[in-house]
């Protein structure tokens, strides 16, 4: 990795699978952003926990997590992968920027806001403050962009006011990182609720397609994909549901909406159901394959990882040195 290049760090959960939106609005850019910055993924254990979790199946998640991601094009030659956990420095910054964060700020988290909601027996403070932990994840490696989807851009901004508060109060330490957001297909819908971001945690199976769904799976839940009145393929407002359909289609073939709207014309919704699952069966079944073989070779994937975390961890102990240095921490 070359030190000319800006750096970029971004982490998913290990809660579940991964799904079309994870791959649309994530994964599918991150292994391409390896021949252009200095890259450092990681599969963030510690963020999945602020809701309650069975240990074994979150261990699973984990390597599950890691391997998918191998699967979709990171080369941990070319970047660094590990698990966040396995890091204590994150968890350490987290303390020092949570003590230059103001309550306010995390008060109006959208994201804690829908959280809670959705787990009203288990408000933790975890939940309240892990956007905190994620501003620790980013500035741990001093990334200059965190590629994100539309709905985490409120945190890579508290990200940046913690960065600028701290630079401010104890002098230059952190770089002030920016928000990489693609601009087609940040934000994948429901497919049974195209108003909806599409989510595995939808009690609809059908709202929702998984990376590791069979292909035959990945077919029935875009021929009963919600469509919208009259039969015309064409991007409107008041289609929703084809145009959501068109944005998938757009990206698993390369086609603009032009194309698209050319190769549907005088076709039925049908038709274009089943071509938008054929294009992500053609996408995911490579995919597919390369994961069941990191899986079964599960020691070569905790090499990696373990390689993966030390690396992470020599970076990250420089930068938590020199944040405790600032703030006045005596170090034997």
């Amino acid at each position: 990795m070359a030190d000319q290049r800006e750096r970029v760090f971004s982490g998913i959960q290990p809660s579940g699978t991964f799904t079309l939106g994870n791959y649309v609005g994530a994964v599918r850019h991150w292994g391409p952003l390896q021949a252009e910055y200095d890259c450092i993924y990681s599969v963030v254990n510690m963020h999945a926990i602020t809701v309650r979790q069975q240990p074994a199946a979150l261990r699973k998640a984990t390597y599950e997590a890691a391997a998918m991601l191998l699967a979709s094009g990171i080369d941990p030659e070319q970047s660094v992968i590990f698990i966040q956990s396995e890091v204590p420095q994150h968890a350490e910054l987290s303390w020092v920027l949570a003590c230059n964060t103001m309550f306010g700020e995390l008060s109006r988290m959208t994201q804690f806001k829908d959280k809670s909601k959705k787990n009203a027996d288990n408000i933790n403070g975890g939940l309240f403050t892990y956007p905190i932990l994620m501003a620790a994840d980013i500035l741990l490696y001093n990334a200059h962009q965190v590629p994100v989807g539309v709905d985490q851009k409120q945190h890579v901004e508290l990200s940046r006011d913690i960065a600028q508060r701290f630079n401010n109060a104890y002098s230059d330490t952190f770089v002030v990182p920016a928000p990489l957001i693609q601009k087609q297909g940040a934000k994948v819908m429901s497919l049974q609720d195209p108003a909806a971001k599409m989510s595995k945690s939808d009690p609809n199976e059908n709202a929702y397609v998984a990376m590791d769904d069979a292909p035959e799976v990945i077919m029935r839940k875009f021929k009963r994909a919600v469509t919208d009145s009259g039969g015309e393929v064409r991007r409107a407002e008041d289609k929703p549901g084809v145009s959501n359909l068109m944005t998938i289609y757009g990206i698993m073939t390369g086609k603009d909406d032009a194309a698209i709207e050319a190769e549907f014309a005088g076709r039925g919704y049908g038709d274009f159901k089943e071509a938008v699952g054929q294009s992500v069966i053609d996408v995911f079944t490579p995919i597919q394959q390369r994961y069941g073989e990191i899986l079964a070779d599960k020691a070569e994937l905790e090499r990696i990882l373990r390689e993966g975390a030390e690396k992470a961890r020599r970076i990250a102990a420089k930068t938590l040195s020199k944040v405790y240095r600032k703030v006045g921490f005596v170090s034997n």
